[in-house]
């Protein structure tokens, strides 16, 4: 590929093709365990599974457009940066951060009683008391230090926005890949992990509770290992 862009034959489509390439296939494999997690904790309903996956998906995106500009306008040092251990720690720390996110919600669960009228169950569905505006903060996080893995498609843009010739080009070799990458199947494995979480929910108060816990201390195993301290 290479070669190709030294001729000037590689395109955004040819660089969009290779984001899909890893959307349909590393992506899902790399990033739905965390992502997964993070819905069956929450038991998110349908609307808010979508919007979490899209904030995701934005963070890959916009993390992608930025080393595509970095490696345009510093050339391929910044893969040997991320292939350093740079990306493994962002991960582990984001995914410690969506599981510590989750805690006061498995804590506010287990201060309510065991048996809850169909009701309130309704009423907890429908209007989930408890939310906060900042709890896409997360997956954007997530999704931003998940574009650091390193991987053979990553070091091809990065290797394609080096040699692009500047800042401009990487941007848009960036943008093209990340808007690949976001043709994936986790469009509708992670809303589905929210749909089941909820589903597990309903009537089950005790389950919802251990869902909750299990879900966050699997993502701050997830990033303690990324962190290699377990």
């Amino acid at each position: 590929m290479i070669e190709q862009l030294a001729a000037g034959q590689v395109s955004l489509l040819t660089v969009w093709l290779l984001g899909v390439s890893m959307g349909l296939t590393a992506c899902t494999v790399t990033c739905l365990p965390f992502l997964g997690t993070w819905m069956l904790g929450r038991g998110s309903g349908q609307h808010e599974g979508l919007v979490h996956t899209a904030v995701f998906l934005a963070g890959r995106m916009t993390t992608y457009t930025l080393l595509g500009a970095l490696a345009g306008g510093t050339g391929l040092g910044l893969a040997k940066t991320l292939g350093g251990g740079w990306g493994n720690a962002l991960i582990g720390a984001a995914s410690i951060l969506a599981g510590a996110w989750l805690l006061p919600r498995a804590l506010r669960k287990g201060c309510g009683s065991g048996e809850q009228a169909p009701a309130q169950s309704v009423v907890r569905i429908h209007h989930r008391p408890g939310r906060r505006d900042g709890d896409g903060l997360p997956p954007l996080f997530m999704g931003a230090a998940l574009s650091l893995t390193p991987c053979t498609p990553l070091a091809s843009l990065l290797a394609l926005a080096a040699n692009g010739g500047g800042i401009a080009q990487g941007a848009g070799y960036g943008l093209a890949f990340g808007l690949g990458t976001a043709v994936t199947p986790i469009l509708v494995l992670a809303p589905l992990a929210g749909q089941l979480g909820l589903a597990l929910r309903d009537g089950r108060v005790w389950l919802g509770r251990w869902i909750t816990w299990g879900a966050a201390l699997v993502l701050i195993v997830l990033g303690l290992r990324r962190l290699q301290l377990l």
